[in-house]
């Protein structure tokens, strides 16, 4: 029950979050290099950056209610 609970926590604090500040978020705790790019997908579309979080879900969440958000990074310098 406290995973889930931590869980809860996690998905309460990212909702009033836009799209810019999880990118930075995620960038932190995956510890991406400067010069690598990271990119996010909802439903093969690029959000907006100015997005909440939870206008994300509530638009695009799954039947499961779970938000499936893929990912990319490139290096942009080429290396």
């Amino acid at each position: 029950m406290e995973r889930v609970n931590k869980r809860q926590e996690v998905a309460d604090e990212t909702s009033d979050r836009n799209v810019g500040q999880f990118y930075f978020l995620i960038r932190k705790r995956i510890h991406l290099r400067p010069e690598d790019a990271l990119f996010f997908f909802v439903n093969n579309t690029i959000p907006p950056t100015s997005a909440t979080m939870g206008q994300l879900y509530e638009d695009n969440h799954e039947e499961d209610y779970f938000l499936y958000v893929a990912y990319s990074d490139e290096s942009v310098y080429g290396k």
